[in-house]
């Protein structure tokens, strides 16, 4: 503890000698002037506060900008972009709005994208992050259950968004949440099950606190292994969440609602107007309680957007457009070994009809190029020569010869 010393010694800071000083550890003292100087000082230092955030030093950017900024990184998709750009916009807006005397309160704008495997929702959710440069966590909706049982409590969500911005509160109340597998969550039937569903109805019930917003209690390491642990208090009111999932077989669901609104003398005419091949574009929240989730968790998620089924000039594209296209990460790999790699257009035409026919989508596709690149990448180190450039082109041949090797059923077992 702190004791006061006798005049006849000297400040350490001031170097004057003062009665009723306080010695450290080290022997080194303080008098009270020096307590009350630096005291003040604190004072006028500029507190850390809610506005603290990542917007502060640059402005928002607008949907234009965000959009333009998906672009590069992300191929089609018009309408999911055009739906995301303005909800993120209108959600930051949100974020960074001062109090104002009219009392009006903006509600949350929390997203949810439908679309088959493969076709980029989660792309779109991590490259608004890299943007916006706020934390970021992917969460799998699959391994959640009901506190109480063997999984994850919905908590578990917030714990990765605090990993992500280095367990500093004011970031992670500020981040992106994308929660992935969100259809399978459903619960079994249409009507309130009188039983636990412990991985269905009973995850939706406990993510509508936090997606709607209040102050969650989230064990730092786990609550199930470390019951001693201090919680962290985590208010999800600023927190933008975006779901994805494929919601396998709601195209049923929606043939049979918009066969039923096309009856009468013009219902010939309305059922021509269907796109059949993808009925996806004509989701609406009544299909989604038809297919399980609840309308709590429906009413949560306001903006409702799909995503296109890839085509092959899609899947083609992807291979060569985007800024981390994968034509181009292959190529940066083996410039690193004095590699010079080229890829035949008849090869990725090949690549682009494998993925298609056996319905891989993009993220197929990075598996058939490791199928064709995994021995060119496995033997080019050892055969270069270091003071010599190379140049090898991957031919379609090359690529039939590899991919006739491997095992395209359990590529498709793996996505």
């Amino acid at each position: 503890m702190a004791k006061k010393k006798e005049n006849n010694e000297v400040c350490s800071f001031c170097g004057r000698p003062m009665p009723n000083m306080f010695s450290g550890m080290d022997g080194s003292l303080i008098c009270c002037e020096c307590i009350e100087a630096g005291h003040m000082l604190v004072a006028k230092m500029p507190k850390k506060t809610d506005k603290d955030d990542t917007f502060a030093n640059e402005p928002l950017p607008t949907p234009r900008a965000i959009k333009e900024f998906l672009d590069q990184y992300v191929i089609g998709q018009e309408t999911a972009k055009r739906f995301l750009s303005v909800a993120v916009y209108n959600h930051y807006k949100r974020v960074l709005q001062s109090a104002d005397e009219d009392g009006v309160e903006i509600e949350k704008s929390n997203i949810l994208l439908v679309g088959s495997t493969g076709t980029g929702k989660t792309l779109l959710a991590r490259t608004i992050a890299k943007m916006l440069k706020v934390p970021f966590a992917i969460v799998d909706a699959t391994a959640l259950t009901q506190a109480g049982y063997v999984g994850e409590d919905v908590e578990s969500l917030l714990v990765r968004l605090l990993q992500d911005a280095d367990y500093d509160l004011i970031k992670a109340q500020r981040g992106i949440v994308f929660i992935d597998e969100i259809d399978k969550i459903a619960r079994k039937s249409e009507n309130p099950s009188i039983t636990r569903d412990v991985s269905g109805e009973g995850v939706q019930q406990g993510l509508l606190k936090l997606l709607e917003g209040s102050i969650v209690n989230v064990p730092p390491q786990g609550g199930r292994k470390h019951p001693e642990q201090e919680f962290i208090h985590v208010d999800t009111k600023n927190i933008l969440f975006i779901c994805g999932g494929a919601f396998d077989g709601i195209e049923r669901k929606i043939a049979q609602r918009m066969n039923t609104q096309v009856v009468g003398f013009d219902a010939q005419h309305k059922a021509a107007k269907l796109d059949k091949d993808n009925l996806l574009q004509y989701v609406a929240p009544q299909d989604l309680k038809s297919f399980g989730l609840i309308p709590e968790i429906i009413g949560r998620l306001p903006v409702l957007t799909y995503l296109e089924p890839l085509d092959k000039v899609a899947l083609r594209n992807i291979l060569t457009e985007p800024k981390n296209a994968l034509v181009k990460q292959y190529a940066k790999l083996l410039k690193m070994d004095n590699v010079a790699l080229s890829f035949e257009p008849e090869m990725l035409d090949y690549i682009v009809d494998k993925a298609f026919e056996n319905k891989l989508g993009a993220r197929g596709l990075r598996g058939l190029m490791e199928m064709v690149m995994t021995d060119l990448m496995f033997e080019m180190p050892d055969n270069k020569d270091a003071n010599a450039a190379h140049a090898f082109t991957v031919t379609k041949q090359y690529a039939m010869e590899k991919i006739e090797k491997a095992d395209l059923h359990q590529l498709q077992q793996a996505l």
